[in-house]
């Protein structure tokens, strides 16, 4: 686990310079970035943040990354106006931080992302992808939620919902070997949960040599070792989704 001074090592990896396609809106009491596809789809993905909030780049980076390859792609403001976690809080205040940010009690702000997909984007085939805190937050959704469809938990805190293994639809889980915060004994006692208690489809996979944050926290261009893994991350993702929206 992280030591107790650095609770979460979110800040691992490298903030993209990166502006965005999108543009961003205002959906009932909830600020959002809109990325849509160049075609007309009837497919959306909804994108949720890690502990650095809705307008961080490289989240942003990710969600153009599904516009291009053909998906309505947002990402909502899950804290809802509450401050987004800074590298310069003290670290000693993350857990009082985070208990007013529950990963588990996001629904009433995607029931409203829902419908904003549904009537204003045409939207017929939901999914959802998240990172960190957001991949925790794609767990309980694919525990409860009947109307999406399939979700990505990219290093998703199990600790979170580790009990829970009764996903109501096809998710896939993304993993490093070298994760600080999520060790790989509990990614082994996750597969060992969902193969008892998973009625439908889902992969875990761990990703060699990679660090929390891999797939949309480092810079590929001063990773060349982590390049392919990176890229193989991000096609996986995309690959689920078109499998199963």
């Amino acid at each position: 686990m992280a030591n107790e001074s650095r609770p979460c090592p979110c800040d691992i990896g490298d903030r993209f310079d990166y502006g965005g396609r999108g543009q961003e809106v205002q959906v009932e009491h909830i600020k959002a970035y809109v990325c849509k596809a160049s075609a007309s789809t009837d497919k959306a993905v909804i994108v949720i943040h890690d502990i650095f909030g809705w307008q961080l780049p490289n989240t942003r980076y990710i969600a153009d990354m599904l516009a291009a390859n053909g998906y309505i792609a947002i990402c909502p403001d899950f804290f809802v106006g509450q401050e987004a976690w800074n590298l310069s809080n003290d670290w000693a205040s993350f857990d009082d931080w985070l208990k007013t940010r529950s990963a588990g009690k996001i629904d009433k702000e995607v029931d409203v992302i829902l419908k904003y997909l549904r009537e204003q984007c045409g939207a017929k085939k939901i999914g959802v992808i998240g990172f960190c805190w957001g991949g925790a937050a794609v767990q309980h959704l694919m525990l409860k939620n009947p109307h999406l469809k399939t979700g990505v938990s990219l290093y998703g805190v199990i600790k979170f919902f580790e009990d829970r293994c009764s996903l109501l639809h096809p998710t896939f889980f993304i993993f490093g070997e070298k994760d600080d915060i999520i060790p790989l004994e509990q990614v082994t006692l996750l597969e060992q949960k969902l193969k008892q208690n998973c009625k439908v489809d889902y992969e875990v996979k761990v990703y060699p040599g990679q660090t929390h944050g891999f797939v949309h926290r480092k810079r590929e261009d001063i990773n060349p070792q982590d390049k392919p893994y990176i890229e193989e991350g991000r096609k996986d993702m995309i690959n689920w989704l078109n499998k199963y929206l």
